[in-house]
């Protein structure tokens, strides 16, 4: 099954539950029978969703662009190359029309901390076939890359227990 037109969905906001969102589209997308490809910004290790996922390799693919830490101050020059090789790597998948399904999670993130460019993303996605559906994930959505999408999801947080300190717990959180 191939979908006849793609669109293209922004889930931004400073609320938990961004990549979250994404991931259950994903699941979604491989019960019906999508290809679905997953390229993590920044992030890296075998988190309880990469393990999961990993369960569904027939349908789904991820790869990870990062170095796996928080990036608070400035990025470092492994944090440029990793972006930059998985913006590249965004680029072939949507040449190789193999998936259904391309999520992008914290992509946003990674053009507000200047580690790819807004331009770049926006002429990659625009390249895309147009069966293709796309998920942008991460705080700090650019506007244009909001004036792309055909939905836009804002996630506001109203309480969280990270406020009261609490870390992340398996399974849940991470």
């Amino acid at each position: 099954m191939r979908l006849k037109r793609g669109y293209i969905h922004v889930y931004t906001g400073k609320g938990k539950g961004k990549t979250t969102a994404a991931l259950g589209l994903a699941l979604r997308a491989s019960g019906a029978g999508l290809k679905v490809y997953i390229g993590q910004f920044i992030k890296k290790g075998c988190y309880s969703e990469v393990k999961a996922l990993k369960k569904h390799r027939k349908n789904i693919r991820i790869e990870q662009f990062g170095r796996g830490c928080f990036i608070s101050k400035k990025a470092r020059n492994k944090d440029l190359l990793l972006a930059e090789k998985g913006l590249s790597r965004v680029a072939q998948i949507f040449n190789s029309k193999k998936y259904d399904l391309v999520i992008l999670d914290e992509l946003n993130v990674a053009t507000h901390l200047n580690l790819v460019s807004v331009g770049d993303v926006v002429k990659i996605i625009k390249k895309r076939p147009r069966n293709v559906e796309v998920v942008i994930t991460g705080r700090h959505a650019p506007k244009k890359i909001l004036g792309l999408a055909d939905l836009i999801t804002e996630m506001k947080e109203i309480r969280h227990p990270y406020a009261r300190g609490t870390r992340a717990r398996c399974g849940i959180e991470s």
